[in-house]
């Protein structure tokens, strides 16, 4: 039952923390009707509603393949300097009127260079729209930091050339690194390189792991690959049984290793049976790092918002599990220490206190 504090306006209102959103996966239905009429893109309709309801029903299928071709639409429309810089000033601008104080964005710059731009000059142009947006959003009195990573896609050759870009705009807004597209064929560990590399430069990376694939992926992608969080993880339950951990689930939990749990895109990729059943009600029960997030807002339909809400009413979740969740993403956040102090003890700690 939802608890008489825990309406949509208060949770709304809950500062809240994201670490695994696509920018290609968010974008505004009308944003994608306009930029893809200016392309001359053909979309499934140019109704937003339709289009918006659209995404839901063909990413629900249960099948990650084809949830990941949903996306083929957004990126027809993020080729030019143009469309990165407003598709980056909204995603900031809609994390902050879904009361997000913080937020990491990932996206694959490789698949953004079909009008010509360079690597380079994806990376500037979305930089310059995550800025513009922070700062609009800073003057409506509704701050949100927002930091990027970027991902290299594990069907690719590219990811050591993703991960020399990460060092390169390390001290402009791009904070770490992340592998992505479809798991199972497509091992992490093909791509120790890159992560040696990050390693070696100190830059901190996620992988995708754990949610097609199993446990194998994950014990790849934490104990041969080195990443400090994982994408998903769902299936790490695999590996516990009646409550007792095995020793890859144990490593994960007791290492503080965030997952990346992101619920609503669980059930439409077949990853997961039910908001209720969904394996990060009982990981955070047994003291697992969890995070919430949303994965993709436009494909899933979704906001932080929603998932908070979905969680209360579903799983039973009290507005402690939010506060719970939200201070493990802060934690596990790839900005430096004192910065993700500064936002636990300033905003995050007042926002959960006000509630209870």
């Amino acid at each position: 039952m939802t608890t008489p504090h825990l309406d949509t306006d208060t949770l709304r209102r809950l500062p809240k923390a994201v670490l695994h959103d696509h920018l290609d996966g968010a974008l505004r239905p009308a944003t994608l009707v306009e930029l893809a009429d200016t392309v001359g893109h053909p979309l499934p309709t140019t109704d937003a509603d339709e289009l918006a309801a659209w995404y839901v029903e063909a990413a629900g299928s249960g099948d990650l393949v084809r949830y990941i071709a949903t996306f083929e639409h957004t990126l027809a429309v993020m080729q030019s300097r143009e469309g990165l810089l407003r598709t980056a000033e909204e995603y900031v601008l809609d994390l902050a009127a879904d009361g997000v104080v913080y937020g990491e964005v990932r996206y694959a710059p490789e698949l953004m260079t079909k009008g010509g731009l360079t690597l380079p000059e994806v990376v500037e142009a979305v930089q310059e729209g995550l800025a513009a947006g922070m700062a609009k959003a800073a003057a409506a009195g509704t701050p949100v930091r927002v930091g990027t990573l970027l991902c290299g896609m594990r069907m690719f050759d590219r990811t050591r050339e993703v991960a020399d870009l990460v060092v390169a705009f390390r001290d402009a807004g791009v904070l770490g690194f992340d592998i992505a597209g479809a798991e199972d064929g497509f091992p992490a560990a093909d791509h120790l390189d890159a992560f040696e590399y990050l390693r070696r430069e100190n830059v901190p990376f996620t992988i995708h792991a754990g949610e097609a694939d199993g446990l194998p992926s994950i014990h790849q992608a934490v104990q041969l690959c080195g990443a400090q969080r994982i994408g998903h993880g769902v299936r790490i339950t695999e590996d516990i049984v009646d409550g007792k951990l095995g020793r890859l689930a144990g490593w994960v939990r007791d290492r503080r290793i965030a997952l990346e749990m992101c619920p609503t895109s669980n059930l439409q990729t077949g990853a997961a049976d039910s908001i209720a059943t969904h394996p990060v009600t009982a990981l955070k029960d047994l003291g697992f790092r969890v995070t919430l997030n949303t994965d993709n807002r436009l494909v899933s339909g979704t906001t932080m918002t929603r998932e908070m809400s979905l969680l209360v009413e579903q799983a039973g979740w009290t507005v402690e599990d939010l506060r719970t969740v939200t201070v493990n993403a802060l934690k596990s956040a790839f900005l430096p220490f004192d910065e993700r102090n500064a936002l636990l003890r300033d905003v995050v700690l007042p926002g959960y206190d006000s509630v209870r």
